[in-house]
């Protein structure tokens, strides 16, 4: 197979939980765009079928379909939906969170566990099922977006003169980086059947309603020198969802401008 070729998404069906959000939003684009039949699945159908529809004016193959990660339900019937809609599932990308228990560590155990229980334990759940699917055709690739705050501590420098609460929330950071080791166990787990399992970790999205000093705190604390844009996740989704990654299994890849290596 041709180099290039190898990045093509063109015959694979992938499902992408979540798709109307910040990561989201490029990463479905990046599916559609290398050609896959793309499913995205959110409890918020309508703005879903908002980001399907404009996909689709491209000729992109895209579909929302409704999925709620905290019923065990829900993601039973998304698998029926996608399996009596395509048959197969070739590539997961579990990207879908909650903002759960954001108030710094000054939360009610019950929100503790809400987090939990979609972030985590939905997790391992949805991973299951549609890995036990990929065995069939003893292929696929599994995608887990995670987050450079799974990797490091809290830069206080960050919220220096920006007026903004530096006091982030413990269970982000205890979530994302147990999803980087997840990663490793299910890799070590799905690997005889050829299953790949990979974890990405992007740094800091710049939106234009961040504070003017926030933004320029958080740059120059990376090597590039900036926060990421709305393309910078497309490349490394797609490589990893391709067969131009297919010997590369359990690791976690910073997107984060240098941030983690400094």
């Amino acid at each position: 197979m041709n180099v290039l070729e190898s990045f093509s998404l063109k015959g694979k069906t992938v499902l992408l939980t979540g798709g109307a959000g910040k990561y989201g939003r490029q990463i479905m684009t990046a599916l559609a765009e290398a050609g896959a039949e793309t499913y995205i699945a959110s409890r918020n159908l309508e703005a879903l079928d908002e980001v399907a529809s404009h996909e689709r004016a491209y000729g992109h193959s895209v579909t929302a379909l409704q999925l709620d990660l905290g019923d065990e339900k829900s993601i039973f019937a998304l698998h029926q939906e996608i399996m009596r809609r395509s048959g197969k599932i070739d590539v997961l990308i579990n990207n879908a969170v909650t903002r759960s228990a954001t108030n710094g560590w000054n939360n009610p155990l019950e929100e503790f566990d809400l987090s939990l229980h979609v972030n985590a334990s939905a997790l391992f759940t949805i991973t299951r099922i549609f890995a036990e699917e990929m065995k069939k055709s003893q292929s696929g690739s599994i995608i887990n977006i995670g987050s450079m705050m799974g990797m490091v501590g809290v830069e206080m420098g960050n919220y220096e003169n920006t007026g903004m609460n530096a006091n982030p929330s413990p269970i982000y950071f205890y979530e994302k980086g147990g999803m980087i080791n997840f990663t490793r166990w299910a890799a070590s787990i799905l690997g005889s059947a050829n299953i790949r399992v990979n974890c990405v970790s992007p740094g800091g999205l710049f939106t234009p309603d961040l504070p003017s000093q926030f933004v320029k705190n958080y740059s120059d604390r990376t090597q590039l020198g900036r926060m990421a844009n709305d393309t910078d996740l497309k490349g490394i989704i797609v490589f990893l969802a391709s067969d131009a990654s297919k010997y590369i299994t359990g690791t976690n890849i910073p997107v984060d401008g240098g941030y983690t290596a400094k």
